[in-house]
């Protein structure tokens, strides 16, 4: 297949972990040969007899698992699947592509199966594989909640370079208040002191508190409220 490449295999200074010999690689159901598959800290690598390979970024692999159902494939093998594509390009691909020009927003996948000779090796290739996978995090998982906006120079505030905004305490603030503030707040308390006197008259009902703090009002229906009434209101909680 074309991608495969010649290219020295990943060694100590790129932080190898695993070196698998008799290792048979397949790539979407085609059998790529029996090679060594490399498992280090930078890629995840396979070279065939022939020094013919090919070599997985760990930001491209998705998923890696064990795989043991002899229903999906006949031997047990590691399993990885990969956000890119590995087929070669023939003539009737380029021609499916240029009719599936709607479907860009289609990520491609690739599905490896990598067979060790000996499937006792499997534990040892997965654990491997999960710790070199996290030493290259998906940038797009980072926190996204990190404060972007103009840090607030305390340094410079004190030096007077800045606004420190004022705060008062309730009673220091109404020292500070106008005119024209002192009678807005005697209004809102007015408004609020009605508010509170209102929660006395409930569903219809008269109790004596209302009564007595709307003497001069129109008074509440007093009517008493027939048992049953509202058993079939629907009361959102």
């Amino acid at each position: 297949m074309s991608f495969l490449k010649s290219f020295p295999p990943p060694g100590s200074a790129e932080g190898l972990r695993q070196q698998l010999p008799d290792t048979e690689a397949v790539l979407n159901g085609k059998g790529l040969g029996t090679g060594t598959l490399y498992i280090a800290e930078s890629r995840l690598s396979w070279l065939d007899g022939s020094g013919l390979g090919f070599s997985l970024e760990y930001p491209t692999i998705s998923l890696h698992a064990v795989s043991r159902d002899l229903n999906a494939y006949p031997r047990e093998h590691l399993y990885v699947m990969v956000n890119a594509k590995f087929e070669e390009e023939s003539k009737e691909s380029v021609a499916d592509e240029e009719e599936e020009d709607s479907d860009d927003d289609v990520e491609p996948i690739a599905e490896f199966r990598f067979v060790p000779s000996d499937k006792s090796a499997l534990e040892a290739m997965f654990t491997a594989m999960c710790e070199c996978q996290a030493l290259h995090p998906d940038p797009d998982d980072e926190d996204s909640d990190d404060y972007d906006g103009e840090e607030y120079d305390v340094e410079a505030h004190e030096q007077g370079q800045g606004d420190i905004p004022t705060f008062y305490t309730y009673e220091e603030g109404l020292c500070h208040l106008t005119a024209e503030g002192q009678a807005t707040l005697e209004r809102l308390e007015g408004m609020l002191s009605q508010s509170v006197s209102s929660q006395y008259n409930m569903a219809g009902v008269r109790t004596e508190d209302s009564v007595r703090d709307y003497e001069d009002g129109m008074e509440v229906d007093a009517t008493p409220t027939v048992a049953g009434q509202f058993e079939d209101a629907d009361v959102d909680h």
